[in-house]
C-alpha cells in the first residue's frame, strides 16, 4: 500500500510521466537513490503497470472516440471474467470500467467512423459473451489532460 512519500511519487508521474529521476527526488524530497528504490518497487508491486504516451486527438485518419455503456445478462463472476477477456482482443475497445449503478460497463472505443463503428457493433459488440444491452454515444470534443 503506498504512503504519503509513494503517492507524492504517483502523483508527479501522472504530471510527467517522463519526469527524470532527479527531478522527481527532488520534487518529493528524497535522495534520487531512495527516490529510485521507491520507483523500483511501486513497478515491481505492480502499483505502477506501465508507462505511455498521451497522443493528441487532432489526426483526421485518428476518427472519433465511442463512448458505450454494456448491459450484461448476468453479473457473475464468470459472466465478467468471460467479458473481460474478449474485450481485451479487440484494439478498438481502448479502456473499460466496470460500474456501479446502471449498466455494468463503460468502454472508450476508437474508431475511424460511423461505417467502422457499425460493423464493430455487428460484428464485435453485439457478439460479446452474456452482452444484452448497448447503449452507444460519440464525444463531440475532448479534453484529455496529458
Amino acid at each position: 500500500m503506498p504512503d504519503a512519500v509513494d503517492r507524492r511519487i504517483l502523483n508527479q508521474l501522472r504530471l510527467n510521466a517522463r519526469i527524470t529521476n532527479s527531478a522527481l527526488a527532488r520534487e518529493v524530497g528524497l535522495s534520487e537513490s531512495a527516490c529510485l528504490r521507491r520507483l523500483k518497487l511501486l513497478e515491481k508491486s505492480g502499483v505502477i503497470r506501465g508507462y505511455t504516451a498521451v497522443i493528441a486527438g487532432s489526426d483526421p485518419d485518428e476518427g472519433t472516440v465511442a463512448l458505450v455503456q454494456v448491459e450484461l445478462e448476468r453479473q457473475t463472476e464468470e459472466y465478467l471474467t468471460r467479458f473481460e477477456a474478449a474485450m481485451r482482443k479487440h484494439a478498438e475497445i481502448r479502456e473499460w470500467y466496470l460500474l456501479t449503478g446502471d449498466g455494468d460497463y463503460l468502454l472508450r472505443l476508437q474508431i475511424t467512423d460511423m461505417d467502422h463503428y457499425a460493423r464493430f457493433h455487428r460484428d464485435v459488440l453485439s457478439r460479446l459473451p452474456g452482452v444484452s444491452r448497448i447503449t452507444s454515444s460519440f464525444a463531440m470534443r475532448s479534453n484529455r489532460k496529458p
